[in-house]
């Protein structure tokens, strides 16, 4: 299935006389990674004029030809509160989503993660004999388990990243398939020979939202003083993933340095999309925990993670979710790799100390690399070109689905 041909004769019908239309819904940063890989490949399978992606993403999808019907780049809300606090935004959008979708029957709809949305979204395509296809489970196998039966039913196809997700969903009818970490191959294919590990650079990921910059960029610019103040040849380099977040991480930083004007304060060179090249050159990193961790772990970047949550929102997750670690890259691993700090202990003194076992030469540091070799050795078996095998089994489940109507 790897051309028109192929797919001409997997489907049994002449595709020169049909447009295949697939949407693709990703609600955050993470997802429009993915989704824009996945369009990149469907794309190779098709004829442009035979094959039509449409969906909701942000500027990645848009530039690998997907026709953006929403863009969710600020849509990616963490938390009770705040989604309550966007909840007409949401409602007008799926109301609209939905309705396109009756109107425009896709041959599929490719849901990746964002469980809050989607998994109401498939719903509405299940009731409507819309065929559900999604990619990135939500991480049910860790929290959520309630939600198991509902992907099952609405779901016609689930394609899974990590290899033990294929037990989550065995006890169901539902047609699951290990397709690969597309991580993976996208972290090694950007990996520059030219560029080294400084030892002196530490990098700081505040997130990819806004909630998460305002909570944690200021306790890693005090962790930063307070490791300086210690490390006086340390660095601090801020890789933030769009212009956006780029221009408030600046803000907030000019703020923080009129306020501490009287202090010695370590140098923070601020950058824009060029995160790939932080996470070879940085010796440690101070992160928002997020995909960034397993990416990081796959660079080879030993990192501390944090994150800090509405309070209202973090009692009633203490209360709901009971995992033993909030970070995935210990997820996979199941044992702390990464140390995690949440909430109150998101202070430069637990930081700065946690940061200080990781530098070079640190208490953990040997620790931390044997443990993260071993994380990307999970993952890699099979996840050679996992956004291809992802295409492949959306294109074969779409065939399937054609040959059931006829």
């Amino acid at each position: 299935m790897k051309n028109y041909q192929e797919m001409k004769l997997l489907t049994g019908k002449n595709l020169m006389k049909d447009t295949c239309l697939i949407w693709i819904f990703a609600g955050e940063a993470s997802g429009d990674i993915y989704g824009a890989r996945l369009a990149a490949e469907l794309r190779k399978m098709l004829p442009q004029e035979k094959l039509r992606i449409a969906g909701m993403g942000g500027h990645l999808m848009r530039d690998a030809g997907v026709e953006i019907m929403v863009d969710s780049t600020e849509l990616g809300v963490v938390g009770l509160i705040e989604v309550f606090e966007n909840i007409g935004t949401f409602v007008r959008i799926f109301q609209n989503l939905k309705n396109r979708a009756i109107k425009e029957r896709p041959d599929a709809v490719i849901l990746i993660d964002y469980p809050g949305f989607n998994l109401r979204f498939a719903k509405q395509m299940y009731d409507n004999k819309i065929p559900v296809i999604w990619y990135i489970s939500p991480q049910v196998w860790a929290w959520g388990k309630a939600r198991i039966p509902k992907l099952a039913k609405y779901c016609a196809k689930m394609l899974v990243i990590f290899p033990f997700e294929t037990e989550t969903y065995r006890h169901t009818s539902l047609d699951t398939e290990f397709v690969g970490h597309p991580l993976v191959t996208i972290v090694h294919t950007r990996k520059s020979p030219e560029i080294s590990r400084d030892p002196n650079l530490i990098l700081l990921l505040p997130g990819s939202r806004f909630n998460e910059i305002n909570r944690l960029f200021v306790p890693m610019l005090e962790t930063a003083v307070a490791l300086h103040k210690k490390h006086p040849d340390l660095r601090f380099a801020v890789a933030a993933p769009r212009q956006a977040i780029y221009e408030r991480v600046g803000e907030i930083h000019r703020k923080f340095c009129e306020v501490r004007k009287a202090e010695e304060l370590p140098e923070v060179e601020i950058f824009c999309g060029e995160t790939s090249r932080f996470l070879q050159e940085a010796s440690t990193g101070l992160a928002a925990s997020g995909t960034i961790t397993v990416e990081s772990a796959i660079a080879g970047l030993p990192l501390v993670v944090v994150y800090r949550l509405n309070t209202i929102t973090y009692w009633i997750g203490r209360m709901l979710v009971k995992i033993p670690f909030f970070t995935m890259v210990n997820l996979i691993a199941r044992k702390r790799i990464f140390e995690e700090f949440l909430q109150g202990d998101v202070n430069a003194v637990t930081l700065s100390a946690a940061v200080e076992r990781i530098l070079p030469g640190g208490a953990r540091r040997g620790e931390v690399e044997k443990d993260m070799e071993f994380v990307v050795s999970s993952l890699s078996p099979g996840s050679e070109d996992a956004s291809r095998k992802a295409a492949e089994a959306v294109m074969q489940k779409v065939k399937s689905f054609s040959s059931s109507q006829g």
